[in-house]
């Protein structure tokens, strides 16, 4: 029944006026009532005008009575008064409908002559009276000798008003009818020119582009509307007319800039079939192109075989569109590699869901990276743990026990507690340093130096360590190596940590050779250290400079931050322009080594020598 009452409502209101009709009626109302305001206004004002000027005549009236009876009885005897006036007031009634009765009296009011008694159905419609003394004048003086009272009926007032109501109701009704044929032509014109518009919109959704409406003899408005029409009509029509070549010339641009993108795309319809894949996400999925499109993203799996976008996809299925937040992520592992897949719904300009989109995005990088810092953290606390715990205890005993050891065990103590300082000291300085010098802004403050200074004392200063594994270091250096420009705190430190490497990874007993040459082109001054350690896997070689980066087998046990190599490569490369390198071979050792510049820019020896001389002159 609701239904039916809610149908029989909306086919009312088609049927009813729509919103010119009712704008026109309410205007004709408006104009109506105020017509009628107007000629109600008129109407009452002539009345007035009408009544002003009635009574003004009654008063010129019985003025004219009072003069003419004055006369008439100036010289007549008493008795002979009543019927002079008698026949005065009765020519003046004969000779005038609008006067109902006469009435003249003496000097004291009383009654000389009254009409009434002869024109009693006369006098009866009198609605208006008006009096006037009669006055005699003589040389020095005027006496009032009695007074008139005239009657008035005031038919000339309403025959006057009714012809003026009349006329002004005409006047008016001819003004409205007037008003109203105007409305209504302008309506019409309107009408007709809209609905010229109605019938070109229809053309234009039966898909006749290109019909077009003639702009002649209508105003500017409607002219400009008609414009706009036929140049929509026009443009619509050019846009039929294009040919399937400029469509897929379009489709393959769109293709084109979907194939360009870094990251894997792969697009699918509401019904889950692949319609759209890019290279990289065909190269991160290991798919070619025929064996994707045109199926079921849900059929794919991945390296173990397991159907690895199932399950995302019904979750993302399962969450409502209106609540959907951020894409829905997830990873899927393929031939060893981490693949970051975000699943992100796609829509029409009118918001109607059409299928999705799955964003790849190969991270295997970043989770390598992960795991490193998480193992560099690992190593750092355990390193950090174990120098912090050996002094700890040592510290103690010392301090609890200290009278009851010799001269030597303190000393032994004592040396114990200085390597293991040495050792924190170490730790502390790569992180530190770490922080640093990947700082963007830092500059290090070179100066000329002789390489081999500085390769002489960080040798002597492990000295006392390769002793105790009863290592022999050798030092082989090219006579006459220039002097180069160099930061000498950076460059002692990673040579020290190249230097100590050597010294932890080698046997006991062995040799550890470190050169000093100048590079095959000459344009570099090469420094190396040769051990005979367990050497490095090839796998593991390009990697061996990334920070947090250590080889963990049978052969490497060596604990570390993994920070150390990673210095090394920072303060030569970045730094001071140079090349780090690396040579080894499994089993029978490696080689580190780096390369300096020997000629720097001209800028930077320039700014370099500026900052020196401050220095010299005071010196």
């Amino acid at each position: 029944m609701e239904k039916v009452s809610a149908e029989k409502k909306e086919e009312k209101k088609k049927k009813g006026f729509n919103a010119q009709t009712r704008l026109i009626i309410v205007g004709l109302i408006i104009s109506t009532l105020f017509i009628l305001t107007t000629a109600w206004f008129a109407t009452l004002s002539i009345d007035k005008s009408l009544n002003n000027a009635y009574k003004n005549f009654g008063q010129i009236l019985s003025k004219t009575l009072a003069i003419e009876g004055v006369e008439v009885t100036k010289e007549v005897p008493q008795l002979a008064k009543y019927d002079a006036l008698r026949t005065n007031a009765t020519s003046v009634l004969k000779s005038n409908d609008d006067i109902s009765y006469i009435i003249f009296k003496d000097k004291d009011s009383k009654e000389i002559y009254s009409s009434k008694d002869d024109y009693s159905e006369q006098a009866e419609k009198a609605r208006i009276t008006v009096s006037s003394p009669m006055v005699v004048k003589n040389m020095s003086e005027s006496t009032n000798v009695g007074s008139v009272t005239v009657g008035l009926s005031g038919r000339i007032i309403d025959k006057v008003s009714a012809t003026s109501k009349v006329s002004i109701a005409t006047v008016f009704l001819l003004i409205w009818l007037v008003i109203v044929g105007i409305i209504y032509m302008n309506s019409s014109i309107i009408t007709t020119e809209l609905r010229k518009l109605y019938q070109g919109v229809k053309k234009i959704s039966s898909g006749e582009f290109g019909y077009l409406i003639e702009d002649k003899n209508v105003d500017n408005e409607i002219k400009e509307l008609y414009t706009a029409f036929n140049d929509m009509s026009e443009k619509l029509s050019r846009y039929n007319e294009q040919t399937i070549e400029s469509l897929t010339f379009e489709r393959n641009k769109l293709e084109s800039v979907l194939m360009s993108i870094v990251n894997g795309v792969v697009v699918c319809d509401n019904h889950d079939k692949v319609i759209m894949v890019n290279n990289h996400a065909k190269k991160l999925l290991e798919v070619s192109e025929e064996n994707i499109v045109g199926t079921q993203i849900q059929q794919f799996c991945d390296s173990s075989g397991e159907f690895c976008f199932a399950d995302k996809i019904a979750q993302f299925k399962d969450t409502p569109i209106e609540e959907e937040g951020n894409p829905v992520p997830f990873n899927i592992e393929i031939d060893k590699r981490i693949i970051k897949c975000l699943i992100s719904p796609m829509f029409t300009r009118s918001n109607a869901y059409v299928g999705y989109i799955i964003v790849l995005i190969d991270v295997t990088k970043d989770v390598e990276m992960d795991e490193l810092r998480s193992h560099f953290i690992s190593n750092v606390s355990h390193e950090l743990r174990t120098p912090v715990t050996v002094l700890r205890s040592y510290i103690d005993t010392l301090y609890n026990f200290g009278n009851d050891f010799d001269f030597n065990t303190q000393r032994e103590f004592i040396g114990v507690m200085n390597q293991e300082i040495i050792r924190l000291n170490r730790m502390v300085n790569d992180i530190l340093d770490f922080s640093r010098y990947e700082s963007q802004n830092v500059r290090l403050e070179k100066s000329k130096q002789n390489i081999m200074e500085i390769i002489e004392d960080a040798v002597n200063q492990v000295q006392v360590l390769a002793k105790e594994h009863d290592l022999t270091i050798s030092i082989m250096k090219e006579p006459d190596l220039p002097e180069i420009y160099l930061n000498v705190e950076s460059i002692s430190r990673a040579f020290m940590n190249i230097l100590t490497n050597a010294i932890k990874y080698s046997p006991d007993g062995k040799r550890i050779k470190v050169r000093a040459e100048r590079s095959r082109d000459g344009d570099f001054v090469e420094v190396s250290v040769e051990d005979q350690g367990p050497g490095i896997p090839e796998k593991y070689q390009k990697k061996i400079f990334d920070r947090f980066f250590r080889v963990e087998n049978d052969a490497h046990t060596v604990k570390g931050t993994g920070l150390g190599l990673h210095l090394v490569k920072v303060t030569v490369e970045k730094h001071h322009n140079g090349q780090v390198f690396v040579n080894s071979k499994e089993g029978e050792g490696s080689t580190f080594g780096f390369r300096l510049p020997i000629n720097i820019p001209k800028e930077e020896e320039e700014e370099i020598n500026q900052k020196n001389l401050p220095a010299e002159s005071e010196a």
